[in-house]
């Protein structure tokens, strides 16, 4: 598969997969890492700038004391109420998207031949998707992530298993990847040489 350069490579996978590893791995490699987890968490933190229009239209009691959002309180409510999801993706995505066009824009001034868009939702989202050339997806087994997420972030083995369902499925996933890692009972040197094997940088 001829490589375009600068690449443009969305980074995928479910929760728990792997993604982020294998995002950092890339990074120590040379590439420019554009993380839309990152930004959408830095546009809801304190003084963010998604927040005044969340506290507007959500109100106060979204918001922690801070000023950052109570991502809790808003995660236990769009999964219960689909048009609150999207009434909160109104307000964030275009303050996430201009961000990305900064990020973007000065990795393409620094010369990098390798922009990594580390997107958990890319499959999703169809703006997303056409900001990449390649897509990169790792997978696991759905009890691995479930084991993974609750090891590092203490969450019970339900409210995992909540968050992937509302998750593409895997196989739709897989079916939109231009390369896949199996990231299954890999260690760090083993999973880097998969990343290797690509040749994408």
């Amino acid at each position: 598969m001829q490589q375009l350069r600068p690449l443009h490579l969305g980074l995928t996978g479910g929760i728990g997969s792997g993604k982020s590893t294998v995002a950092s791995l890339l990074q120590a490699l040379g590439a420019a890492v554009i993380d839309a987890d990152a930004i959408a968490r830095s546009v809801t933190a304190p003084g963010g700038a998604a927040m005044p229009e969340i506290a507007r239209q959500f109100g106060d009691a979204f918001v922690q004391a801070d000023g950052a959002l109570d991502r809790a309180r808003m995660r236990d409510l769009v999964f219960a109420d689909p048009l609150a999801k999207q009434r909160l993706e109104r307000i964030v995505h275009p303050c996430v998207g201009e961000e990305t066009r900064r990020q973007t824009q000065t990795a393409l001034e620094r010369g990098h031949e390798l922009l990594v868009f580390d997107v958990p939702l890319l499959v999703e989202s169809r703006r997303w998707r056409q900001q990449v050339q390649r897509v990169l997806v790792i997978d696991c087994e759905p009890a691995t992530q479930i084991q993974r997420v609750g090891a590092r972030s203490g969450l019970a083995a339900e409210e995992v298993s909540r968050i992937i369902a509302a998750q593409s499925p895997r196989s739709v996933r897989l079916a939109a990847a231009d390369w896949v890692i199996y990231n299954e009972g890999l260690d760090l040197p083993a999973l880097r040489a998969e990343v290797m094997a690509l040749g994408l940088t």
